[in-house]
């Protein structure tokens, strides 16, 4: 097993490199990283109902799909991620989320914190959640992945992933909302979040007999940056993969729905005041359920700005 020193806080590079590494190096590896602001959806949710996208444009945040399941997480500087990636000849065993998350737990046992695992993968303290965990299996190989909330801005996770008020029905994976806290609100054993992290690092490395530590190197980073080019910066991935979903919103004088398979609208029904209400259906279907669409919509049918706001609302953007 490797120590992989994660020196970048860019989100995209992040939830790539998870990817990369698994499908890549032949070693048990283990990383600690954190990322600026960002929103990352589980690979079998739905984007649009799991994530204020309208705040999270807003607040320039990215939003970013990763390959394990789980519900949605918001990531920041005050969260610290860990990844433990291993392999086993019995496939069936890998995914075992109480063993990925025990080197956690007797950390956090070591300054008298007690942490206990709850429902099917997260983590608490007196009841609170800190830390989410998912999985991903490739061949005989698991990467096994969770949040660390150490004084995270929880105003604004809670604001983000809480989704704006219209109907979506689907079977992608739902994201269970739980009341959260701060390591850093229980306990006053670390200085801060880097302190917090170098004592993890060190626990790690003793626990789990870790003697090799490296960083990427440049062709692997290349190699990294290359999928997050064909894919992490894709609408396609991003929003596109979601499962195929019907879509009802009403804003205003406007109720739109939708029904949406394999990315693509396939009907599209608009009930209020707008002209050319039929014609701007007709041009939504065969396209995607994304803001570029609808704005596109705009310029076709030259909507005056009072009735390309209520479209684009009642789209969700």
């Amino acid at each position: 097993m490797i120590y992989i020193n994660r020196d970048t806080t860019d989100p995209w590079f992040n939830v790539a490199a998870e990817e990369f590494i698994l499908k890549n190096i032949d070693d048990e590896v283990v990383m600690l990283w954190h990322s600026t602001p960002c929103v990352v959806v589980g690979k079998h949710q739905n984007t649009l109902n799991e994530v204020n996208t309208l705040l999270a444009e807003e607040l320039n945040i990215p939003v970013i799909r990763r390959i394990s399941g789980g519900g949605t997480v918001y990531h920041d500087n005050g969260n610290l991620n860990y990844t433990i990636i291993t392999s086993s000849k019995n496939t069936s065993t890998l995914v075992n989320f109480n063993k990925s998350t025990a080197p956690i737990i007797s950390f956090l046992k070591e300054y008298s914190i007690e942490a206990t695992f709850e429902g099917k993968n997260n983590l608490r303290i007196n009841n609170l959640k800190f830390s989410g965990n998912s999985a991903h299996v490739y061949k005989n190989k698991v990467l096994h992945h969770g949040t660390l909330l150490y004084n995270t801005d929880l105003t604004l996770l809670n604001k983000i992933i809480t989704p704006p008020d219209q109907l979506i029905t689907d079977k992608a994976v739902q994201s269970i909302r739980t009341s959260v806290t701060n390591i850093s609100e229980q306990t006053e054993v670390f200085n801060n979040i880097a302190d917090f992290e170098q004592k993890l690092k060190n626990h790690l490395l003793k626990t789990l007999n870790i003697n090799d530590v490296r960083e990427l190197s440049t062709s692997e980073k290349e190699e990294i940056n290359k999928l997050i080019t064909s894919k992490y910066k894709q609408w396609e991935w991003n929003y596109g993969y979601s499962p195929n979903y019907s879509y009802s919103k009403t804003y205003k004088e406007l109720t739109l729905t939708l029904e949406v398979k394999k990315s693509s609208i396939t009907t599209a029904e608009i009930i209020g005041d707008i002209f050319n209400k039929s014609d701007i259906c007709s041009f939504l279907i065969n396209k995607t359920h994304s803001e570029s669409t609808f704005r596109d919509a705009i310029a076709a049918f030259d909507l005056p700005e009072s009735k390309a706001e209520e479209l684009l609302k009642v789209a969700g953007f």
